[in-house]
């Protein structure tokens, strides 16, 4: 009886002390966890106020935001680093608090569990315990100058200078657990002898999807900074860092995602990274030099091109080294895999280039190139919207081999040299592209009136794919496949009718039959999808062991 005792008050220590060390760590990750705003000295702009001048159109001072026919929102902001930022919050309000709002449904979906959402919420918080040291000053001001127009309902998930400085990771974090399907971007440029007029065009399709309603209030931000160049990106509200942009000195940054380990810590994210570029490069050599000088926790390659220096190289890198690229010709292409003489080596690029959808989708483009002739506006949005695979080859609708995955955010093409830039409209890079000349939109110095500030002249028409029976067939697709993700029926014949040559809608039946435990039905779905041009290797993997799950059941 004495020893029955002693073994359930050592059981009881044992189990007292985890607690106590499971309580010591959950109240360390809290403190370490919060982020203090930074120490701005002049704060005077807070108390200025928006003009709602009706129709979507707001002016502060010099700074205006309004809605574009086009769909697009614009906004032009100007000051110090914090002024900025405040100013930039009150004009977009709005989308700043839709942002977090589609962003909080995005999460609450993949995490039911409000439990799981508040564990996840300090491990990020520990995870980022020290981003706002690996950011600069005058980011952490704008960033603090926005956060003062966001929501006070996500309080529970930090405070609104701490949330809306981690949102500036989430891309980062996201390609690093990636490999969270979040698909990878193309890119490409021409110049010299590749161009009709000589005269050099970057396109790309920046592919990062975290769900429809991310991509629905895109902004064309126009910025003019008191230090650094004036330049443009496009943007969604609450964000200051850049993925896609160009100066007025005609430097042009476009990120592609990398594959990458992942880190184990924050450091500076990467469209923090480009935005500084953006801001304080002017040619390859500064940017290259901003580039080495901040430490990141995911590769990642950017695009630079250069008017100054009539060229595009690829700076390469990793938490750990840098290389650039530079093609030596007059042509360049990006997909998600390095190509520098070091990086290019390295094992975790050679299972990029081996098992993911980057080496097939640079194959594409590089064929694009070749049968394109003397390169234009007009063809490198031709480009940007190819769909086929490999010699023409119908690979089916939203396949990531695709250049154009019927995903993207937004499409973008530059002629550094000229100013001028074209942004895709809705949907995908289907609509109309929107062109923006950047020496006129400086130049306005404030607009007292709500007009067009886009050049109608440039307009890009609509691809006429979204007059086909095609298109609408892909519609019924995704909404079949919403169905299937969110445990509705569905008739497989009529998903599979949607979209007959895409792999994944034979896996999407595969899986939804198998659920059922309808083996034999599953498993010729699962054969036909080994037949069509997968994605990915670990996607076929993926139909293989489910094949041979259903072999093991159906044995005597």
């Amino acid at each position: 009886m004495l020893k029955r005792k002693k073994f359930w008050k050592r059981v009881g220590y044992i189990f007292g002390s985890i607690l106590l060390l499971l309580l010591i760590g959950i109240i360390y990750i809290v403190q370490v966890s919060k982020v203090n705003p930074p120490k701005v000295k002049d704060v005077s702009s807070l108390q200025l106020q928006r003009t709602d001048h009706g129709n979507g159109f707001f002016t502060l001072n010099n700074s205006w935001f309004r809605h574009s026919n086009s769909g697009l929102y614009e906004m032009y902001v100007e000051g110090a680093p914090f002024e900025m930022g405040v100013i930039n919050g009150k004009l977009s309000e709005e989308l700043v608090v839709r942002q977090e709002d589609h962003f909080a449904e995005q999460i609450s979906k993949m995490i039911p569990s409000n439990f799981q959402r508040n564990y996840l919420k300090y491990m990020i918080g520990f995870f980022n315990r020290n981003l706002d040291k690996n950011v600069k000053e005058e980011y952490l001001e704008e960033i603090y100058g926005v956060s003062e127009s966001a929501s006070p309902k996500y309080k529970y998930l930090g405070t609104n200078y701490q949330r809306i400085l981690n949102y500036h990771a989430a891309h980062d974090i996201g390609h690093a657990v990636q490999n969270l399907a979040l698909v990878g971007c193309t890119s490409f440029g021409t110049w010299g002898a590749m161009s009709q007029d000589s005269t050099m065009i970057i396109g790309r399709n920046f592919d990062f999807y975290v769900g429809d309603k991310f991509a629905e209030d895109k902004i064309i931000a126009f910025f003019n900074p008191k230090q650094g160049h004036k330049f443009m990106t496009v943007t969604w509200g609450g964000f200051v860092g850049a993925v896609s942009g160009m100066n007025d000195q005609g430097l042009s940054v476009t990120i592609n995602a990398a594959k990458t380990d992942l880190p184990t810590g924050s450091a500076t994210p990467v469209s923090i990274v480009t935005r500084e570029i953006l801001q304080y490069a002017k040619n390859i050599e500064e940017a290259i030099a901003i580039a080495k000088s901040r430490k990141m926790f995911v590769s990642e390659s950017f695009l630079v091109a250069s008017a100054n220096d009539n060229k595009a190289v690829i700076i390469e890198k990793t938490p750990d080294a840098l290389d650039v690229y530079d093609p030596n010709k007059n042509f360049i292409v990006c997909a998600n895999h390095f190509q520098s003489p070091s990086l290019s080596k390295i094992k975790m690029n050679i299972e990029q280039e081996n098992e993911s959808a980057s080496m097939y989708r640079y194959k594409r483009l590089t064929q694009l190139l070749d049968a394109n002739g003397k390169n234009t506006v007009q063809k490198t949005i031709n480009i940007l919207r190819d769909q086929k695979g490999l010699n023409g080859a119908n690979i089916g609708m939203g396949n990531e081999k695709a250049i154009n995955q019927l995903i993207a955010h937004h499409s973008i093409v530059f002629e550094p040299k000229k100013l001028i830039v074209w942004v895709s409209t809705s949907p995908w890079q289907l609509g109309g592209y929107v062109a923006y000349n950047l020496n006129k939109i400086f130049a306005l110095h404030g607009l007292t009136d709500n007009h067009e500030i886009a050049d109608s002249s440039l307009t890009i028409a609509p691809d006429s794919f979204l007059l086909s029976r095609s298109y609408k067939n892909f519609i019924v697709f995704r909404t079949l496949k919403q169905h299937i993700m969110d445990g509705g029926k569905v008739n497989v014949d009529s998903l599979i009718a949607s979209n007959p040559e895409f792999y994944n809608a034979y896996i999407m039946a595969g899986d939804y039959l198998y659920k059922q435990k309808k083996y034999d039905a599953a498993l010729r779905y699962y054969q036909v999808a080994l037949s069509k041009v997968i994605a990915t290797k670990k996607e076929e993997d993926y139909i293989k062991e489910q094949i041979k799950k259903i072999s093991k059941k159906q044995a005597p």
